[in-house]
């Protein structure tokens, strides 16, 4: 702690090394003696367990002081890629998406590539999309002569006349500066526009294009003027197609984040004059529960440099930590910057739940796998709940009570393994005496038959039907304890047993859902049951007013028919078919007189 208090009150990051002299953490701070004494603090009810764990394997404590903030996102970003400590956010690679490379040669070459190669070649991307990239790559090819060919252009092999120009040069697609026929400060000027409209700066060489235009015409070349115009033409076009919002809004950076359980995903928009010139969303691999605000910092740490952005305004859902010298964070609230920050926030979550789909695609067992850990979790069970069972009463003042199980198996409805139960003890309307009499009979069962328990028990009620489920286990001397919960339905609140306290998880949590679903199937598994009872009792009864017709006939009729609607509609032959004559002439003479 001493070595802590005398850490200096600045802007800077800090490292956190382990007994083998590991970095384990790296984090940034404006005051580095406050951040770092905070994981120190007393006041462990605020940190995660995660964090908890990290603390105490902390043997060393580096801190490297820097003159802002921004120095202090870039450091903090940098040393986590190099040395990927154990309870840093992962920034996920990016070898997977295309970048258009102007290559570091004489007479750069441009091409798409998926292979970034440091050796001081101009990258520009990654896109988000091939198609976006390939129309970019479409105009700059139509706008431009540049070379295609692999050929290495150095003034000693141009001058010794070491290459012949090709077919390109002869259908106007390059101007042959393997043969000397265009100058390398010519080439490299038609770069720079290049690298402009790369970067979505149209507006700029579209006002470069319009002078040289003039230029050709006051010096009466026509052709020349004419052939500028086309190029002119066609970026205003393409700028025009460009644009999805007000073109006053000029070289603005938008940030907004979403995370789940495991991963954050921080989208980036770069809008030029009113265009979308990038967009690309970053996936982060949390390692100790970090909030939607440290995600998104590290998003702006990582993107603004890769993607090489000064932009004077960022626009974010919520203002960050630190500052940017020169740069102003916005948090829009209306107008078209806020539906730049709504179109950027709609772009991470269709990203979030595409590279869900795809991750239960590729392997279909780890989304139930973590679901069932978090519901572990959750919950505070002693194991997985891979086998569900829910309990739910109905009836109607007491009348046709029946009770219906679900089953549920990896947190996946197993309806072949549903029961209904018809209430046998229970004759007044008490729904804690139906419950415990249906919780005994289920497992006095699966004791009697040697069948495997269930990993957590679910009964739709508050702690009234809770105790009674707890009561029925007690009866059956269970050698095992099983997890019994209970689920109120006014405030959607967890009744454990043993727990004088409910439990209240998020609204939007996975485990409630899937508690949620168990409840609502065995409702409707048994409303559908008793919808059967009620109407057979209905039938049964009707019948029974009927002289000459005793129960056995009732039956016989019930189980043919199943309704009265039915019965009434039967023909006299059906009904001899059925009864015999006799009877079948008093059925239908009762139904017609009714």
């Amino acid at each position: 702690m001493t070595r802590v208090q005398s850490l200096p009150g600045k802007t800077g990051v800090y490292q956190f090394f382990d007994d083998l002299g590991k970095i384990i953490y790296v984090g940034k701070a404006k005051n580095l003696r406050k951040r770092v004494l905070s994981y120190f603090g007393s006041d462990t009810g605020t940190k995660s367990g995660k964090q908890y764990v990290m603390v105490k394997k902390i043997a060393g404590i580096e801190t490297i002081v820097v003159e802002s903030e921004l120095d202090a996102l870039l450091l903090e970003n940098n040393l986590i890629k190099k040395y990927q400590p154990r309870y840093n956010v992962m920034l996920k690679d990016d070898k997977t998406f295309p970048w258009i490379c102007i290559k570091n040669e004489p007479f750069p070459r441009i091409f798409p590539t998926r292979n970034v190669v440091r050796d001081g070649s101009k990258y520009y991307g990654p896109y988000a999309s091939v198609r976006m990239m390939n129309s970019l790559l479409e105009l700059v090819r139509q706008l431009f002569q540049y070379r295609t060919c692999r050929l290495k252009l150095t003034h000693e092999n141009i001058k010794s006349g070491k290459f012949k120009v090709c077919l390109e040069y002869h259908l106007g697609n390059c101007k042959g500066p393997c043969e000397g026929h265009q100058p390398e400060d010519e080439y490299n000027g038609m770069l720079k526009q290049v690298e402009e409209i790369i970067k979505g700066n149209l507006s700029t060489v579209i006002k470069q294009l319009k002078s040289l235009m003039k230029e050709y015409s006051k010096a009466l070349e026509f052709e020349k003027a004419q052939a500028v115009k086309e190029k002119i033409e066609l970026l205003e076009n393409y700028q025009g197609r460009s644009t999805v919002v007000n073109p006053k809004i000029n070289n603005v950076d938008v940030f907004t984040v979403v995370s789940d359980d495991d991963n954050g995903y921080v989208n980036f928009l770069k809008v030029v004059n009113g265009a979308i010139v990038q967009s690309h969303t970053l996936e982060l691999n949390k390692k100790l529960e970090e909030s939607d605000k440290e995600l998104l910092e590290l998003g702006i740490g990582e993107l603004r440099p890769r993607f090489q952005s000064n932009s004077k305004e960022i626009l974010v859902p919520f203002l960050p930590e630190f500052d940017i010298e020169g740069v102003k964070f916005s948090v829009p609230r209306r107008g078209d910057k806020k539906k730049l920050l709504e179109l950027s926030g709609r772009n991470v979550k269709y990203f979030r739940l595409e590279r869900k789909k795809h991750k239960e695609l590729a392997d279909p067992q780890r989304h139930t796998r973590r679901l069932l850990n978090k519901m572990k979790s959750d919950l505070n069970l002693p194991g997985l709940p891979e086998h569900i069972e829910c309990f739910d009463n109905s009836n109607i003042f007491g009348k046709y009570p029946v009770a219906a199980m679900v089953v549920f198996r990896n947190a996946k409805p197993s309806r072949k393994e549903y029961r209904l139960y018809n209430i046998r003890t229970v004759d007044t309307p008490d729904d804690y005496a139906s419950m415990e009499e249906v919780v005994y009979r289920r497992y006095k069962r699966l004791v009697d038959e040697k069948q495997p328990m269930p990993q957590l028990i679910v009964v739709d009620g508050g702690k009234g039907q809770l105790s009674s489920a707890v009561r029925a286990l007690e009866k059956l001397n269970l050698p095992e304890k099983i997890p019994v919960i209970g689920i109120a339905k006014r405030l959607e609140e967890i009744y454990r047993a043993g727990d004088n306290v409910p439990l209240f998880l998020d609204k939007k949590s996975e485990t409630l859902k899937v508690i949620q679903y168990l409840r609502d199937e065995a409702h409707r598994f048994g409303i559908a049951h008793h919808r059967k009872r009620r109407e057979k009792g209905s039938l049964m009864s009707e019948l029974y007013n009927i002289k000459g017709i005793g129960e056995k006939t009732s039956e016989t009729l019930l189980n043919h028919f199943k309704s009265v609607k039915r019965l009434k509609e039967a023909s006299f032959g059906e009904l001899i078919t059925v009864l015999g004559p006799a009877k079948a002439r008093i059925i239908k003479d009762f139904f017609q007189n009714k």
